[in-house]
């Protein structure tokens, strides 16, 4: 979801949901240090989506905007589904993305932690610190910082007086769960991923048995559509690092109009790989207000429905993102059985994940076998700050 600087969907309100699209927003000069922690998914993902949008703010406005990707805990030792796109990502666009990836692959406790965990994080802990202080990047992403500070592999305090004294324009990203007190505090937003266990049945009845690859993402808090852009750049890193077809289809509702920064960077991951990518937006250049639905609203939000229906039943997509579908059912422009029943006729191969927040609790949920919850606990536009181009949509 993407409100706009001028007007923020209402919370809590009786009227419901409403979407601001992008178009003709203004963006915040300042920069501000986001924290994504907490127990569910969606923190790496919503670190990779801040990153593919910062890349299309650099080519669709030829902006003075580069990206730095530092990624803690993720040594060479494993990989990592992202790491192909990534890749090709830098190759493209030499000039905008910078990756370091610090670590050993494997989990391990504080107690397992050795000179070479502490080593590994206080390089990578050099490298962020020299990046901040040179003030090349727009953005630099601490992916895995939380959890590295968790495990007392870095001084909290020494970092976040070094974040602190960033310079005004970047913005900082740091993700993984644990984030420790000072670094919450310090933050200008945080947003956990509280996950949700599935139930063993529906209302209707029991869960079918097999029925995995349902991610949904929702809440008040911010990461919702970001996750899925950065699931959808380790869905096109796998097809690459496989050299396979892993298709991926992105539809969006209630996105129309223009402006949104990832249509840029989308683009051009089509050019270099057109087998593995398509990308739809629907609906009108609008907000959307429950009680001032438009006909052309239904329209929109069905015609993206057909599609999606169609794809997901072929089996060709491994991967299907139905970005802003969730409050567009709390909005009634879609009803929810077709979507439930098609969901659990899915092939077996075919991901599909749900995004955006919602006031009522939709039965597709039911069946989800990842639920994140992204719950806001601070967030730099309650204080009236702009949002972002590049970072926020």
């Amino acid at each position: 979801m993407t409100p706009s600087s001028t007007q923020t969907p209402q919370r809590g309100s009786g009227r419901g949901i409403g979407i601001r699209t992008a178009a003709g927003s203004d963006e915040r000069a300042h920069g501000q240090l986001h924290v994504y922690d907490g127990d569910g998914k969606g923190k790496s993902q919503a670190a990779l989506g801040v990153v593919l949008r910062t890349i299309g703010l650099g080519i669709c406005e030829q902006k003075r905007t580069r990206v730095l990707l530092l990624r803690f805990l993720k040594g060479p030792g494993r990989a990592y589904d992202e790491d192909g796109a990534i890749e090709a990502l830098q190759q493209g666009f030499p000039h905008l993305i910078d990756q370091v990836r610090t670590g050993r692959g494997e989990f391990f406790t504080a107690e397992e932690a050795t000179r070479f965990d502490r080593q590994e994080a206080q390089r990578g802990w050099d490298i962020a610190r020299g990046a901040i202080a040179s003030d090349l990047y727009s953005v630099v992403v601490l992916d895995e910082l939380n959890p590295v500070l968790d495990l007392g592999l870095l001084d909290a305090d020494e970092v976040c007086r070094t974040l602190a004294a960033k310079p005004p324009s970047m913005e900082v990203i740091c993700t993984g769960r644990g984030a420790p007190r000072q670094l919450v505090q310090l933050a200008d937003l945080h947003s956990e991923m509280r996950p949700h266990q599935r139930q063993s049945q529906t209302s209707d009845g029991p869960i079918p048995e097999g029925l995995d690859g349902i991610e949904i993402y929702t809440g008040e808090g911010k990461g919702k559509s970001t996750s899925a852009l950065g699931k959808a750049l380790q869905a096109i890193g796998r097809g690459i690092s496989q050299d396979k077809s892993h298709r991926v289809l992105i539809l969006q509702w209630l996105k129309g109009g223009s402006g949104y920064t990832e249509d840029a960077a989308i683009a051009a991951l089509r050019e270099s790989y057109p087998h593995l990518v398509d990308h739809l937006r629907s609906g009108r250049d609008a907000i959307v207000w429950r009680g001032q639905q438009q006909p052309i609203d239904y329209v929109e939000a069905e015609r993206a429905w057909e599609i999606a229906r169609a794809a997901i039943a072929s089996g060709l997509y491994k991967t299907v993102i139905l970005d802003e579908i969730n409050p567009t059912v709390d909005l009634e422009l879609l009803p929810v059985e077709p979507i439930v029943q098609t969901l659990l006729r899915k092939p077996a191969e075919t991901e599909v994940i749900l995004t955006g927040r919602c006031k009522n609790r939709p039965a597709y949920f039911d069946l989800a076998s990842v639920h994140s919850e992204m719950v806001c606990h601070k967030h730099y536009a309650e204080r009236g700050v702009d949002l972002k181009r590049g970072v926020d949509y």
